[in-house]
């Protein structure tokens, strides 16, 4: 008898300790109704949802439209709050539009896709007293969601922990560490390209080709041989300084970066040959000049297409 009391007293404290110690789960959910006003060079897009979540009020006094925060949303706004109860828990559904932060890679615009990914914290609550359930089956986007020029290939909700470097002041804690849980939405959105694509760099192509016509002009006539690359030159300048307006600022060197340059390169190579065949024609070579154009004609166009075959066909890749 006394070795079944000293057990139950010892089971009993070890009850009372890990239900002191257990945190509050919380489920919790979102619906996504539009995602719009994307915006590349101010690294922000603005998404519009519903959020939910479930929990017990005994155990800690949770104030989910106050306490909620969304640590990379540059500005939040709750239009609708609705409170009830399911199955003797608490349930609030409110209505949301953030302005989100968004680094958008764009090393292979405009054949990229994008990773939208906005997180959910408890401000007052670490994973001490607090932990998110993810409402994975109630939980996802409006069938008629469409978000222009993309097409929705991932949506996933779940749950995870974001652990601070400080205590807030709380010089108690020698760790000087919060650890605290979060609810994320995570969409993949990938571009429609093709239309996209011609519309960004039709421009560059016909100069390269206004470039081209070059060749077919007698080194007897070296200002329009000339004229033409050197026009063809600046166009496809302004057309690079119009598609850069549209990107956000970044050091990484591109597929935008890389075919113009491609293309300044290949222009470049077209006055030097032109250079080439006017030296020789003048010293009376006119086997040599039809030979330096007929090989420099076919190497740079050749060479510039083989070449956006490649960079393009490893940004779709």
């Amino acid at each position: 008898m006394k070795r079944l009391a000293i057990l139950i007293f010892i089971l009993g404290i070890t009850q009372s300790i890990w239900c002191k110690t257990k945190p509050d789960t919380v489920k919790i959910g979102a619906y996504v109704m539009s995602i719009h006003d994307i915006n590349f060079r101010d690294k922000q897009y603005t998404m519009r949802y519903w959020l939910w979540m479930l929990h017990n009020t005994k155990k800690i006094p949770l104030n989910v439209v106050k306490q909620t925060e969304i640590p990379n949303a540059k500005g939040v706004e709750q239009s609708e709050v609705f409170f009830d109860s399911l199955d003797g828990f608490s349930r609030v559904i409110i209505k949301m539009k953030s302005v989100m932060k968004q680094n958008w890679k764009v090393n292979d615009y405009p054949f990229d896709s994008q990773e939208l990914k906005v997180f959910f914290e408890n401000t007052e609550f670490d994973r001490s007293k607090l932990v998110f359930e993810a409402d994975t089956l109630g939980s996802t986007y409006d069938s008629e969601l469409t978000v222009d020029g993309w097409k929705i290939s991932k949506f996933k909700v779940g749950t995870d922990h974001k652990k601070y470097q400080t205590a807030f002041g709380d010089y108690n804690d020698k760790l000087q560490e919060c650890d605290y849980a979060d609810f994320y939405i995570d969409i993949v959105l990938e571009r429609n390209a093709l239309g996209l694509f011609l519309k960004l760099f039709v421009g560059m192509y016909i100069s390269f080709m206004i470039a081209m016509v070059s060749f077919l002009i007698h080194p007897k006539n070296p200002e329009p041989r000339f004229a033409l690359p050197v026009g063809a030159l600046f166009a496809a300048v302004g057309n690079k300084y119009i598609i850069d307006s549209l990107l956000p600022e970044t050091s990484n060197f591109t597929l935008v970066d890389t075919l113009h340059t491609l293309t300044f390169v290949s222009i470049f190579l077209i006055v030097l040959f032109s250079a080439l065949s006017l030296m020789e024609f003048r010293n009376g070579n006119i086997f040599k000049f039809r030979k330096i154009n007929r090989i420099g004609g076919r190497l740079v166009f050749w060479g510039f297409v083989g070449l956006n075959i490649i960079f393009i066909g490893l940004a779709v890749f």
